[in-house]
């Protein structure tokens, strides 16, 4: 099993969601997070002052699959993701030792 980890700009979640659904993916974690890649934040005005803002909202979306789904996930989330722009994200993926379905006590792949 694999997990993929990707993250996106906060207004693409909806897309990234619907790209991976019509794959056949049952489920996600989303969470809210703040970082900075080579951009490096930026800086803002705000009431005539103009400060630096280090870190960058993104969303980190993760997703477990059968390493066989993995390219596939990749492609949708990457063409879903992307809006050319520089800080669209980063997709990575890890190896995935075990998953247990809390519920039914099913595991690996049958947990998914």
């Amino acid at each position: 099993m694999k997990i993929v980890i990707a993250i996106i700009k906060p207004f693409k979640l909806d897309e990234v969601r619907d790209a991976l659904t019509n794959l056949g993916v049952h489920g996600m974690t989303v969470t809210e997070v703040k970082g900075y890649g080579r951009q490096k934040g930026h800086t803002e005005i705000y009431r005539g002052a103009e400060y630096a803002v280090s870190f960058l909202p993104k969303l980190k979306v993760e997703v477990a699959l059968a390493p066989e789904f993995v390219n596939q996930a990749i492609e949708a989330i990457t063409a879903a993701a992307r809006t050319g722009q520089i800080g669209d994200g980063k997709i990575f993926v890890a190896s995935l030792d075990q998953a247990v379905r809390i519920r039914t006590g099913e595991r690996d792949l049958d947990a998914l």
